[in-house]
């Protein structure tokens, strides 16, 4: 009989993960099983008295909630999380990253627009300045995507209408409203769109006014401005909108792709349906592919708070400078207030699906998610849509749920994005294309349609290293206007999301 495969991740851990289903009466690392236990499970080799800390990656994960001898079944039914105190020490693992010369930088295919900026995509953007005017935009792009009307512009991706459900019912100051004003602002002017025409309805508490006055922007070629009130009704937005992106089609296809550094890439990392593989290899991966991406210069936006909850204090050692560490504490203790005011809790994650992957606390979670943020220093810590400056690996406070930590992101001017899954996200992220990273052989093997690379063979050998370059080579490609699983099925317009925060009125 073949002996089930497991994986202890540190010396002193005191689990191993499962790699293989182990069964009841197994023999693995070293001890007979006393039940089953799942692919992705752990299993406790080592008793663990109540209360003593489960150990997973060399981290608390956990507290046992009753006696676990050897050889049982490490879950939820006898682990729970405590409060324990983390060792938040700053930028001790700082470190002077290696970045090539200019010359030696690998390279790929954008659109270098106006600003010096570099696009990966050339979409045309509907945006909307409230929910009143959502489907009026719709109907704009509509008449495009339904139609031969981009026929005879190649080198335009498409149109893209960014709705969302917000924009009144709101205060017309504070931390909602600048959130939805730097989300709107970093859309307008992402790199990724060759245009933009913003439609609003006329008397919503988000004028569009108010946001060109903010941040100086000036209606041209490639940004525009509507009202529904002002044009006169529905169906004379639609055909003004209709006539204004026509006019903007042959200005947006003068954009032609040029070769540029890839420290013009700014990858967001995200992940999404996670399970007991994704913290060994896809994440893991992807930091090797970012680590790989700083040392050319490029920049990598790790995010997600509710899902590094936990693991922070491994972070605030790579922070630059201690005031950059004491800004993600600063972000983590805005979170327990903001879920305290909410009757909620930061440990209500894993989700359902998490957790029949193997996944048991928010600990466990966070230390797998981490491993995406590679090991080069944390140059920054930005509020959630803030365009992001720095070079190198950095950090932005959203959320955890994918499609609102992603819209932060991509408004922070990321222009690919890497997602790594484990139970199988169906996600895309339109203007920025999504590489979806399974976790697991068997999900890629199911959802083949919608998986780009398959990060399970690494449980089969393949090495972390040769994995993160097998991404960072993908992230070239697709920058360069190879399209991901997620473009080719269509997905991307729904997926605009910002982060609403506060009272609704």
């Amino acid at each position: 009989m073949t002996t089930p495969r497991t994986l202890r991740l540190s010396p002193s851990d005191n689990v191993v993960v499962a790699i293989d289903q182990i069964g009841m009466g197994d023999t693995a690392a070293g001890w007979v099983a006393g039940e089953r236990i799942p692919r992705g499970h752990k299993m406790a080799v080592a008793a663990i008295a109540i209360n003593e800390p489960v150990r997973k990656y060399g981290q608390i994960i956990g507290f046992a909630s009753k006696a676990i001898l050897p050889g049982q079944w490490v879950h939820e039914h006898n682990v729970s999380v405590q409060d324990f105190a983390r060792d938040y020490r700053f930028a001790e693992d700082a470190k002077n990253d290696e970045v090539l010369p200019v010359e030696q930088r690998a390279t790929f295919e954008g659109y270098v627009r106006p600003n010096g900026k570099t696009g990966t995509r050339n979409y045309i953007g509907v945006l909307t300045s409230v929910n009143c005017s959502a489907s009026v935009a719709k109907f704009i792009a509509e008449a495009f995507n339904k139609s031969d009307l981009l026929k005879d512009y190649p080198e335009v991706d498409g149109v893209v209408p960014f709705v969302h459900g917000t924009g009144c019912g709101m205060a017309a100051y504070g931390e909602g409203f600048d959130l939805l004003r730097r989300t709107q602002w970093g859309y307008a002017t992402h790199p990724n769109l060759g245009g933009a025409l913003m439609v609003g309805l006329g008397c919503e508490v988000f004028q569009i006014d108010r946001m060109k006055d903010d941040y100086g922007l000036v209606e041209g070629d490639h940004f525009q401005t509507m009202t529904i009130q002002a044009t006169g009704g529905t169906r004379k937005t639609i055909e003004e909108g209709v006539e204004r992106i026509k006019a903007m089609l042959p200005i947006a296809a003068r954009a032609k792709r040029e070769t540029r550094p890839a420290s013009e890439i700014m990858l967001a990392l995200q992940c999404g349906g996670s399970d007991g593989y994704s913290g060994i290899t896809a994440n893991p991966a992807l930091g090797s592919a970012v680590d790989e991406l700083v040392r050319h210069g490029g920049t990598a936006v790790l995010a997600e708070t509710p899902e590094i909850y936990g693991a922070e204090h491994l972070l605030t050692r790579r922070a630059v400078n201690r005031a950059v560490g004491e800004k993600l504490i600063e972000r983590i203790r805005w979170w327990e207030d903001y879920c305290a005011r909410n009757g909620g809790e930061m440990n209500n994650n894993p989700s359902p699906g998490n957790k029949a992957g193997g996944l048991t606390t928010i600990l466990e979670k966070s230390l797998g998610a981490a491993a995406k943020g590679g090991t080069t220093t944390m140059r920054a810590v930005y509020e959630y849509a803030e365009p992001v400056k720095e070079k190198g690996f950095v950090y932005m406070d959203t959320p955890g749920f994918d499609p609102v930590g992603a819209t932060g992101q991509v408004a922070g001017g990321s222009n690919v994005m890497c997602f790594t899954t484990g139970r199988g996200s169906a996600f895309g992220c339109k203007p920025t294309p999504s590489i979806k990273l399974a976790t697991n052989s068997d999900v890629y093997r199911r959802m083949s349609e919608d998986m780009d690379i398959n990060c399970g063979d690494v449980l089969d050998g393949v090495s972390i290293q040769e994995k993160g370059q097998e991404i960072f080579d993908k992230v070239l490609v697709v920058a360069s206007g190879t399209h991901t699983k997620s473009e080719d099925l269509g997905y991307g317009d729904l997926e605009f999301v910002p982060w609403q925060i506060g009272a609704v009125m």
